[in-house]
């Protein structure tokens, strides 16, 4: 007799700048020179061996990019990216107090049910045991200015498994922002899709904004090329150099050079100081899809 899948765990939920007020005191506190200073999560990170067993997979599921799908070309280690399009505008830094430090991560605004999700890597809302505070999300930050202004966090995710033991493999994080001046986040900048249980092996584009030498965050940087299997993990990973700073920041599958737009199927996440030029991301499966599913219903 055949037996049912076990249903995923549930997303860990932690409430943010819930209030007028408390939205107001977080927004404040990010200065321009506060965003500066914010120290890439990615030093901090130190990858934990498998706790939680394999991540679980499902039926694959894809979910639109609110814009055209074109082809793609190969490959970079990393390079700033100059042409423009969707990803300039829904790819974003990510800054928040950790242990009483201003930290900085990657993320990407993407298409969901509430408009205001945005998916970054576990590590870059919880570590050691607490989820960080004072969380905004800065779409198309570039060197101190703010085009599309800072978006605070309403409630921010991590995957159960991420929640009870920081493993890397579950390394998945998700935040939904509040609205700024009365509009919701994807309807500002836009959407990427976002897309679970997928084949491995696929050409991907990773972005984020590294902060650790040799770049500063002060720009959005990309890497191209096929992607592997991981190693210490059950992820995926890519030649690319970029440094601490950009976790949390998307993978995409069928990413177009020309519009920009494209569909998250991973977050950097991790780096081995033996390998400087590979990164690594954790797999989207079921959990990853639960995550996501929960933080769009929020």
């Amino acid at each position: 007799m055949p037996t049912a899948e076990p249903a995923p765990a549930k997303a860990t939920v932690h409430r943010a700048a819930v209030t007028k007020a408390e939205q107001s005191t977080v927004s404040d506190y990010w200065t321009p020179e506060r965003m500066r200073s914010a120290v890439p999560m990615d030093q901090l990170l130190k990858p934990r061996q498998r706790s939680a067993g394999l991540p679980a997979v499902g039926k694959p599921t894809t979910v639109l990019p609110t814009g055209v799908v074109g082809p793609m070309a190969f490959p970079s280690g990393g390079a700033p990216w100059t042409g423009g399009g969707k990803i300039v505008a829904t790819e974003g830094r990510v800054f928040f107090t950790y242990t009483g430090r201003t930290a900085s991560c990657s993320g990407t605004a993407v298409t969901s049910g509430n408009e205001s999700t945005v998916i970054t890597a576990g590590h870059c809302v919880k570590l050691d045991g607490a989820f960080h505070t004072n969380w905004v999300f800065v779409p198309a930050y570039n060197n101190g200015s703010t085009p599309y202004g800072t978006w605070t966090a309403k409630k921010t995710y991590a995957t159960p498994q991420w929640v009870a033991s920081e493993d890397i493999n579950y390394d998945v994080g998700a935040a939904v922002v509040n609205p700024l001046n009365g509009q919701n986040l994807t309807d500002v900048v836009g959407g990427q899709g976002i897309a679970f249980n997928q084949a491995r092996g696929q050409n991907m584009y990773a972005f984020g904004y590294p902060a650790a030498s040799p770049y500063d965050g002060s720009r959005l940087i990309y890497c191209s090329g096929s992607t592997f299997n991981a190693l210490i993990s059950e992820g995926i990973g890519m030649t690319c150099d970029m440094t601490g700073g950009s976790s949390g920041g998307g993978w995409f599958l069928q990413f177009s050079e020309s519009t920009g737009a494209g569909i998250v199927n991973s977050v950097n996440s991790y780096k081995i100081n033996f390998i400087p030029t590979w990164m690594f991301g954790p797999y989207f499966g079921t959990d990853a899809q639960n995550l996501y599913n929960t933080a769009q219903a929020g």
